[in-house]
This record gives structure tokens, C-alpha cells and sequence, in this order.
């Protein structure tokens, strides 16, 4: 699988989560595979999306192409304006 969605289930910020269900939504009706990635199991995979993000501060919503970083929520906002979504996850 291609595209990996770094994300959590365990969040208090609404934004966080209304984030998260727009990208989601947005892959969908693309019709874009995507691996969900759950950082709330364990600290280690918000270590390894904070460390392929290359932002030590960095919070989900994180899109990668395998382990190639494509972006968080905004860059990934502007690619759907710009409506090049499938260059911004390295697709074409």
C-alpha cells in the first residue's frame, strides 16, 4: 500500500479530528488507497511520524507515500484547492 495516513484516535482538539475526517473524506471520494496509521497505540509511531515528517512538534493528520512525506492537513487543503492532490501524494 501506497499512501499511509498517520492519525489518532485519541484526541481532545476538534480540530485535530475534523482534520482527519476531511482528509479521509477527500481520499475516499478520490478513490485513493490508503493505510490508516494509529499513533495513539503506542509512542513509538508518533516518534517514527514525527521523525519522517521531520518535525519534532508535528500532530496528525501526516500524509506519506510509503516513507516518502507528502504533508499535513493544510498543504494537503491546499493540493485539494489546487486540485493537485495526486501530485501532492506523489501519485503522478
Amino acid at each position: 500500500m501506497g499512501i499511509k495516513l498517520y492519525y489518532t484516535t485519541v484526541t481532545a482538539s476538534r480540530t485535530v479530528k475534523s482534520q482527519q475526517a476531511e482528509v479521509i473524506r477527500i481520499l475516499e471520494s478520490k478513490s485513493i488507497q490508503y493505510e490508516l496509521v494509529d499513533i495513539s497505540v503506542g509512542g513509538e509511531l508518533r516518534d517514527e511520524m514525527r521523525s519522517k515528517a521531520g518535525n519534532p512538534a508535528a500532530v496528525p493528520p501526516q500524509l506519506f507515500n510509503e516513507d516518502q512525506y507528502c504533508g499535513d492537513y493544510e498543504m494537503f487543503a491546499e493540493a485539494v484547492e489546487a486540485d493537485t492532490v495526486d501530485q501532492f501524494l506523489k501519485l503522478a
